[in-house]
């Protein structure tokens, strides 16, 4: 039976399993020898702990009958804060998404009774969606189920050390940031 470890999954026998982190490394040093270790270390294992994470997240939000593209959609809609409410276009930009994708969501989400899509009063020509009832209930389970999930998978580091890898983080993500301004949406739709 196939174990987990910290650097990645073990196989027995003929699984075809993700290689550990120092397997990994190990092999891109073979193919290119000027790779750091280190910096490797640290951005494999955050692209594997991100995948992971989505994964996990997944998983919760599906038992409560939404995707991740619909999270996206309620986060972003509890964002903007009260009423909840923005226009299809904002909301597309802010995810990431074509106008056709935002409105393909959009459109099932309100079929589920999530959001609501109206005309704005003041502006008959512009669409405003809304967070519905039901759609806060649902954004409101995620977070109860996501914040278990995350106490769980930082409980082997002490408050001090929480607040220091996330400063950490928040440095990384900066440098990103200012190098990558534009890349906080995705380069595909994913739906």
């Amino acid at each position: 039976m196939p174990t987990a470890t910290p650097e990645g999954p073990e196989s027995s026998g003929s699984d075809l399993q993700e290689p550990s982190l120092d397997e990994q490394i190990a092999a891109y040093q073979r193919e290119f020898g000027d790779l750091d270790p280190q910096v490797e270390k640290v951005v494999s294992a955050l692209g594997r702990l991100n995948r992971r994470m989505n994964v996990a997240y997944g998983r919760q939000v599906a038992t409560l009958g939404i995707s991740n593209a619909e999270w996206e959609v309620l986060k972003t809609l509890v964002l903007a804060g009260s009423p909840y409410r923005m226009g299809p276009g904002e909301l597309a930009k802010r995810l990431g998404l074509t106008p056709a994708a935002m409105t393909h969501r959009i459109d099932r989400m309100a079929a589920d009774g999530l959001v609501t899509r109206d005309r704005d009063e003041n502006n008959r020509v512009r669409v405003i969606v809304e967070l519905t009832d039901e759609g806060r209930t649902k954004w409101l389970e995620a977070m109860r189920m996501a914040t278990h999930f995350e106490e769980d998978l930082l409980q082997d580091l002490s408050a001090e050390e929480r607040g220091v890898l996330g400063e950490l983080l928040i440095r990384v993500l900066r440098r990103v940031e200012h190098a990558q301004p534009d890349a906080g949406g995705r380069l595909t739709d994913l739906d």
